[in-house]
């Protein structure tokens, strides 16, 4: 009985012994529905180094090992549009430990209710050579890091590496012979990883993807193919993808480090030319405001107060500018953080009344001392406490965690607001500068702040889901 003959045989069980006396020789046996060895040729039993009762106290996944169920391997091969004239594999383990690779037909038999599989084994080297669906399978399916999807003709799942499982979210048993177009039922059109297309001959090659399972996002670049039987038919479709997270994440390091550097050269050779004349029309306001006041002048007087709020407003943002450039007086030393957080927690809690916020602080004794300048490391702290203050307009809670990553050599401070979040969409632009979701933000405090712990040899990650926003702060200890 060979794969390619799709009925099933309703037999006994008496039959099937008559079955198995005929074929001592041949590597044969029975397996019923739940996946149990119900009997064995005895060149299965040699192989496997088991005797007539221990085999049938052994179940099938624990004697071969193939990539799918016998009742997914029996629906894919017969239930699908693919003419495969081969033989699936997989590999024998013996009770002593050896392995033996082979090839299997699979017949359905029936006798009463129950539905049996009958397995007859070859040594794989004395098959024909696989397709290219099965090349394709024994060789990247296995590979953990490739997300790799194979797409029966009628556009159903034929195969899922576990990679691929892990970046999607789902669970292999939910997705295996399902429809794409169910599996990705509520992704838009323009998201989904997979478009009927494939199956019409569509390369992809290196395209970019962003893929968010709930939990995690990722950056991923997929190819795609269809896979031809010897006659050049296509019997399928391929799609891989690899997950690149961390190098576009590089990438979009240095180019905002690049923003930065430029923004900072622009700032070091313009900012003083515009103090100047700043310093000069800020004193003479000061005169006529005074004037006005003596004269009684209201009306006028109004009018210079707000002209040297804005004033002030273009100081501050000079300043920022400032530091945006190499800062020019740093002092790096020896720096206990937890004295660092702890001198401006006071300053921190003020402020945190003030928006009714509660200030959690979650000390780490013993912090290593990392190398840093202590009055720009303070800013930092203050900058990004503020941020998840402000964020919380209805009140909220913000956490301050220290710890150690033992593994990276880092001191690591959490700071989590519990405020609506940041959206995905913004999450990627927030340090860059000049971006601001606020409606008298400058965009220029988190850009700082970022520019200040990279020269310290550290990272400022973000990570928000809706519920909250967690800033990271990783500096290296000494």
């Amino acid at each position: 009985m060979s794969i390619h003959d799709p009925q099933d045989y309703s037999v006994s069980i008496e039959e099937m012994r008559k079955i198995f006396n005929l074929n001592v020789h041949v590597g044969m046996l029975i397996v019923d529905e739940d996946e149990n060895i119900t009997l064995a040729t005895d060149q299965i039993l040699k192989n496997s180094g088991y005797s007539a009762e221990e085999i049938t106290r052994t179940t099938f996944p624990q004697l071969f090992k193939v990539r799918a169920t016998l009742r997914e391997l029996y629906e894919f091969y017969f239930g699908s549009e693919m003419s495969l004239m081969e033989w699936p594999h997989g590999i024998l383990i013996s009770k002593c430990g050896e392995t033996y690779f082979f090839q299997f037909s699979i017949a359905k038999l029936k006798y009463g209710p129950k539905v049996m599989y009958l397995l007859t084994m070859r040594d794989r080297e004395e098959g024909p050579q696989l397709n290219l669906l099965q090349r394709f399978s024994d060789a990247f399916l296995k590979d953990i890091n490739l997300g790799v999807l194979l797409i029966s003709m009628d556009f159903t799942l034929a195969d899922v590496s576990d990679r691929a499982t892990q970046i999607l979210g789902m669970d292999r048993e939910h997705i295996l012979n399902k429809s794409l177009e169910e599996i990705f039922a509520t992704v838009p059109s323009q998201h989904k990883l997979v478009q009927r297309t494939v199956l019409h001959g569509a390369v992809v090659r290196n395209h970019a993807v962003s893929w968010t399972n709930n939990m995690e996002r990722f950056e991923l670049l997929l190819d795609s193919n269809v896979l031809k039987d010897s006659q050049g038919n296509i019997v399928g479709a391929y799609v891989i993808f690899k997950d690149v997270t961390n190098m576009r994440s590089l990438e979009e390091m240095v180019q905002r480090s690049d923003r930065l550097a430029m923004i900072g050269q622009i700032a070091a050779g313009t900012a003083h030319e515009i103090r100047n004349p700043l310093t000069s029309i800020k004193g003479f306001l000061q005169v006529l405001r005074r004037t006005f006041e003596v004269q009684g002048m209201n009306k006028e007087q109004s009018y210079t107060e707000v002209m040297l709020e804005e004033i002030n407003r273009i100081n501050e943002l000079v300043n920022e500018f400032l530091l945006l450039s190499k800062p020019k007086h740093v002092s790096y030393e020896r720096i206990d953080v937890t004295e660092v957080l702890r001198g401006i927690l006071p300053i921190i809690n003020n402020e945190a009344i003030l928006y009714n916020v509660h200030l959690q602080y979650e000390a780490s004794y013993h912090l290593p001392e990392v190398i840093a300048d202590r009055e720009l490391l303070k800013q930092v702290f203050l900058n990004i406490c503020k941020n998840g203050i402000e964020a919380m307009s209805d009140g909220g809670t913000l956490t301050i965690t220290e710890k150690v990553e033992t593994v990276d050599r880092n001191v690591c401070i959490d700071i989590h607001d519990t405020g609506s979040g940041i959206p995905m969409f913004v999450i990627d632009k927030i340090f860059d500068p000049f971006f601001t979701t606020k409606d008298t933000g400058t965009g220029l405090g988190l850009s700082v702040c970022q520019r200040i712990i990279h020269d310290m040899g550290g990272t400022i990650r973000v990570s928000s889901k809706g519920f909250g926003t967690t800033f990271t702060i990783s500096i290296p200890y000494a």
